[in-house]
């Protein structure tokens, strides 16, 4: 039987316009913008859609809550069709916090809040200029390891296991930049500096998560719907108390997102909708599942006419709410 898993993507997959047409299209996108906009303390409907903003939407603080808001829009819309069912959610990073709010494990307006305050916590721990990541293509992780042990200074880790083709590393700036050097001398097909305000995903932001502990204890956290995969340990954690946990340790740990998919892969689910801006999390997913030799289907929904084909695919009847 055909499973079903919802994916939500994190930062990098924000563009000037993300969610104009739907809040143009669909009175509820609108009011979930709308009560974005009046929950923040800032212009967040402007920065998504202005072009002279863009600078401002990059800025991790901004660009949190407006992928959240984005993707939460569009579940809005097909949460209205009786037909729109799932098994599972997952999200990249900042996508966790989407994946938890679609599993009804936190309230919307919580959720935006918090991922403000996340943004603002990242971008303060380390100072402009020290920290750095860097994306690494053609490498295995072994590979990776290995260079990284071979570094006489500095901190480098592992931020991100994205797909078997891409892993992202983190840490201070001079020794991910050494690090990049080595890797292609090595045979890393390219590393690529990431144009980001910090060393996400490693442990020079172990205070960042102490910080966002605070901030989470005055979350009411519920136990998810759906099962929800959690990026540090690839597991499904039902207890609120312990994704609370699990969110804090998040902040400084890598994102096992190929373990994620894999693990779903394994458990029979062969359907993924990637909710929210971008394509990022298609291209993962396509490659984990070449390596994995699995059949699947990976749907994106971003944009007003993306939701109106899903519509149409799913039968396209409201359930009435």
């Amino acid at each position: 039987m055909s499973k079903t898993a919802l994916v939500f993507p994190g930062q990098g997959a924000q563009y000037i316009g993300m969610a104009k047409d739907l809040y143009e299209s669909f009175e509820v996108a609108k009011e979930v913008i709308d009560k974005a906009n009046s929950i923040l303390d800032f212009d967040l409907i402007s920065m998504m859609h202005d072009e002279d903003k863009k600078s401002e939407l990059s800025k991790t603080e901004n660009t949190q809550p407006a992928l959240l808001t984005h993707s939460m829009a569009i579940m809005e819309i097909l949460s209205k069709y009786e037909s729109f069912k799932y098994d599972a959610c997952l999200g990249l990073s900042l996508g966790e916090y989407s994946a938890l709010t679609a599993a009804n494990a936190m309230d919307f307006k919580d959720a935006v809040s918090l991922v403000r305050k996340r943004g603002l916590i990242m971008s303060n721990e380390v100072a402009d200029g020290e920290g750095a990541m860097c994306a690494v293509i053609g490498a295995n992780r072994e590979l990776i390891e290995e260079c990284i042990l071979k570094l006489e200074s500095g901190t480098v880790e592992i931020a991100n296991y994205n797909s078997p083709a891409q892993i992202v590393i983190s840490g201070e700036k001079a020794a991910v930049e050494e690090a990049a050097v080595l890797l292609k001398e090595n045979g890393a097909k390219r590393a690529i500096m990431l144009d980001v305000s910090g060393p996400f995903h490693s442990s020079l932001l172990k205070g960042a998560g102490e910080k966002l502990k605070l901030e989470l204890d005055k979350v009411d956290m519920k136990e998810p719907s759906v099962d929800v995969v959690s990026n540090v340990d690839a597991n499904i954690h039902k207890d609120p108390d312990e994704i609370k946990a699990i969110l804090v340790k998040q902040v400084y740990s890598s994102v096992l997102w190929e373990d994620s998919i894999s693990k779903l892969i394994d458990e029979g689910f062969d359907r993924f909708i990637e909710i929210g801006p971008g394509k990022t999390l298609r291209a993962f997913i396509k490659k984990i599942a070449s390596k994995k030799k699995a059949d699947v289907e990976i749907i994106n929904i971003d944009t007003a006419a993306d939701v109106n084909a899903f519509i149409e695919s799913i039968g396209g009847e409201t359930n009435g709410n």
